[in-house]
């Protein structure tokens, strides 16, 4: 920190500051009575939280000192008021970083994580951090992802806006659980618990309010061993405002929508997969019986038009299919899935089979147009033999690249990137 910065002026006696070796704009300062090898890290983003920071640093020296841990207070600060002073004042680490954003603020603290456990919350003492043990003994006892609950322990009155209470919340937590077959009742609870080691795997890459959504997709998919653990939430400190309310009426609403995007990606094969082999299937029953001519079933004859509509389905599924897989293989954190549509989709009888159907599909195609020269260059009547054998081949052309393309991508996921991450202490 050089001399002239805003914050050194009022800065306690014998703080030490570390520089990032990687980012100019991130700066470390380590309060006088610093702790050495803490077991839990209380990792904490404040943004102008000088009302409450003081309580609030208190509150977790003594949920630690209950708990009987060593725990280090690490609070991300882009404060334009006191708030740096006063944590490291109470002996919290602070680090200093632009106001980038919530979810940017915990990826700029992994170098800085020393804890073998990691506690998350808010600093405005909503979230009653006198009560860490719960989340401390879970994790001693093997959960990887301790995630709070206010719904399964206790919201003050006036804690919560009704419209998040009684809609929002409870909405996006059951389109969550619908969506990746999980079971939580708060996906949105600010004060969470996990373990470092499953924080730096989760590579986290959201930068605002989407991250909790993130974090809680990411632990299904990894496959983390999970619980809830209830918390209490109470009101808000008289004079305080909420940084929802800070931003604007429609603040809400728009981390309301981040949070949904963030579903909707990490969920993307939920939207591809099934729908595609409905449509893939549809569209197949209305194109593949009518390859010699038109089908009629009572009074309903089934002609090229209905051809080319199955046509249509039948590709917009085959994309749709391929795209779930991928899309699968992508967010696997396992591998398993990935393993087991490469061995489906093994390269070389891949690539055979795509190539002996892009084939047969431009044999049949061609009819179309050894016809359309044998006969002065006319084309055939509408719904004749050749016309239907023709939009098969067309089927089959498309089904045949797609399968390559398809396969090309999917071996592809096995190349990896190296990226180090320096850990400062």
């Amino acid at each position: 920190m050089t001399a002239n910065s805003p914050l050194s002026a009022d800065l306690p006696e014998a703080v030490r500051c570390i520089a990032s070796p990687t980012d100019p704009d991130v700066e470390l300062l380590l309060p006088a009575d610093d702790v050495v090898e803490p077991e839990v890290t209380i990792l904490i983003p404040s943004v102008d939280e000088e009302l409450t920071m003081g309580d609030f640093v208190a509150w977790c020296h003594e949920g630690l000192q209950a708990a009987g841990l060593v725990g280090e207070i690490l609070i991300v600060d882009s404060s334009t008021d006191r708030t740096a002073q006063i944590a490291l004042s109470g002996g919290a680490r602070v680090l200093k970083t632009p106001k980038r954003g919530l979810g940017r603020a915990y990826i700029d603290a992994l170098p800085y994580i020393r804890g073998r456990y990691v506690i998350m919350g808010d600093a405005d003492c909503t979230y009653d951090f006198r009560q860490l043990a719960p989340f401390v003994e879970a994790m001693r006892n093997g959960t990887e992802y301790a995630m709070g609950s206010r719904w399964k322990g206790s919201i003050e009155r006036g804690a919560m806006p009704a419209l998040h209470q009684y809609f929002g919340t409870p909405l996006t937590t059951w389109i969550l659980n619908r969506l990746f077959g999980s079971h939580f009742t708060d996906i949105h609870c600010g004060m969470r618990g996990i373990t470092t080691d499953a924080l730096r795997r989760m590579g986290l890459v959201s930068q605002s309010w989407e991250y909790a959504s993130e974090m809680v997709l990411k632990s299904v998919r990894m496959g983390l061993q999970t619980t809830e653990v209830p918390v209490r939430f109470l009101k808000d400190r008289e004079g305080r405002l909420s940084h929802h309310k800070r931003a604007g009426w429609f603040s809400p609403f728009s981390a309301a929508w981040i949070n949904l995007r963030a579903m909707f990606i990490h969920g993307a094969e939920f939207f591809l997969f099934k729908p595609g082999i409905v449509l893939m299937t549809i569209g197949l029953v209305l194109t593949l019986p009518l390859t010699f001519g038109d089908i009629t079933i009572g009074h309903v004859t089934f002609s090229l038009y209905w051809m080319l509509i199955g046509l249509t389905l039948s590709v917009l599924g085959l994309q749709s299919v391929y795209f779930g897989c991928l899309a699968h293989a992508f967010l696997d954190y396992t591998g398993r899935a990935r393993q087991r549509w490469q061995r489906l989709f093994r390269y070389t009888p891949s690539v055979l089979l795509s190539a002996g159907m892009f084939v047969l599909g431009l044999g049949l195609a061609a009819t179309l147009l050894v016809h359309y020269v044998a006969h002065d260059f006319r084309l055939p009547a509408t719904s004749s033999v050749v016309d239907h054998l023709s939009i098969t081949g067309l089927l089959l052309m498309i089904f045949g690249f797609s399968t390559f393309c398809f396969t090309l991508v999917l071996h592809a996921t096995e190349v990896r990137y190296g990226r180090g991450d320096d850990v400062v202490h």
